[in-house]
């Protein structure tokens, strides 16, 4: 028996069956095992410095896109999912975690407890990049390796609660 997100995580994903959520956008990790489709633009999208990130990453930052969980559902590869709890160092569901493909190891998103902080790079719409998935602000921006030279508003921690830089 194959279960479905809501089965397998709750309600606050959407229904793999329930018509009424109709696709906006499609993510895929990179042997495609594991896929996605959200029904609405991202709430955000920023530009992350944390060191956490650019350990992950093995990048000086993460672009990262805000949805809602009820707009997440999945279409393919729960059982290839990952999970990991770097606050307690566990590799279990433990919200606030990471989450990857355990065959090809793509991180595929951090999921929050009412967040899903998706990739952008990992969506269908290759180089035409929707405007509501391009970055708003720089966060965690006094833990960055490099500066960047851009118009963004920049903030030592999370957004609108740390300081501006």
């Amino acid at each position: 028996m194959i279960l479905s997100a809501q089965d397998r995580f709750g309600p606050e994903y959407a229904s793999t069956g329930d018509a009424a959520v109709i696709p906006k956008y499609r993510a895929s990790c990179f042997c495609g095992q594991v896929r996605y489709e959200v029904s609405a633009d991202p709430v955000d999208a920023k530009l992350r410095h944390c060191r956490a990130c650019q350990t992950l990453h093995g990048a000086p930052l993460q672009w990262a896109a805000i949805f809602h969980k009820h707009q997440v559902r999945f279409i393919a590869g729960l059982d290839s999912l990952r999970f990991y709890n770097s606050e307690q160092d566990m590799a279990e569901r433990v919200q606030p975690c990471k989450v990857s493909c355990s065959h090809c190891g793509t991180h595929i998103a951090d999921e929050g407890r009412r967040m899903w902080l998706a990739f952008p790079t990992l969506f269908e719409f290759g180089q035409d990049v929707p405007d509501s998935f391009k970055p708003t602000c720089h966060i965690f921006y006094s833990q960055r390796v490099i500066d960047v030279c851009d118009k963004l508003p920049k903030w030592s921690g999370h957004k609108n609660h740390s300081v501006r830089l």
